[in-house]
């Protein structure tokens, strides 16, 4: 399979508020806009995409309809610091605050609208065994 474009869709019943919190909070913009469906898109990086969809629409298989749950979504992203003061700032609930794993990551958790957790991570360098776990 040949993917041209890969992105998370979050099922929700609160599709406006969701699409608001991306774009309030993490830089998005609309691409596309209607009632029951909204695709945003990374202001910073077009190829960054996220999708907002009413999960009780006819389009959603009815035995896949519902909410999002169990769903953490990644950013990798520059200054995970400088995101983290601006999350604070803003009111964002800080699910886990920010650190450094030594698994290699530097990161906190948030959460969005809908319980969705969202990771906002800065690869740092592997300590002990850790290291020896990564493929080159």
């Amino acid at each position: 399979m040949k993917c041209t474009q890969f992105y998370p869709v979050i099922m929700t019943d609160k599709v406006q508020e969701t699409a608001d919190f991306y774009v309030s909070n993490f830089r998005f913009k609309p691409a596309f806009e209607s009632d029951w469906y909204l695709h945003l898109q990374s202001t910073e990086d077009e190829a960054v995409n996220i999708a907002v969809l009413d999960g009780s629409h006819e389009t959603v298989p009815e035995s896949g309809r519902g909410k999002a749950a169990g769903l953490i979504i990644n950013f990798e992203v520059e200054d995970v610091d400088a995101e983290y003061a601006r999350a604070t700032k803003a009111g964002l609930p800080i699910l886990l605050a920010l650190r450094d794993e030594v698994f290699g990551q530097r990161h906190f958790i948030t959460q969005d609208p809908n319980g969705v957790l969202i990771d906002v991570i800065k690869p740092i360098p592997p300590t002990g065994d850790f290291a020896a776990q990564y493929v080159s």
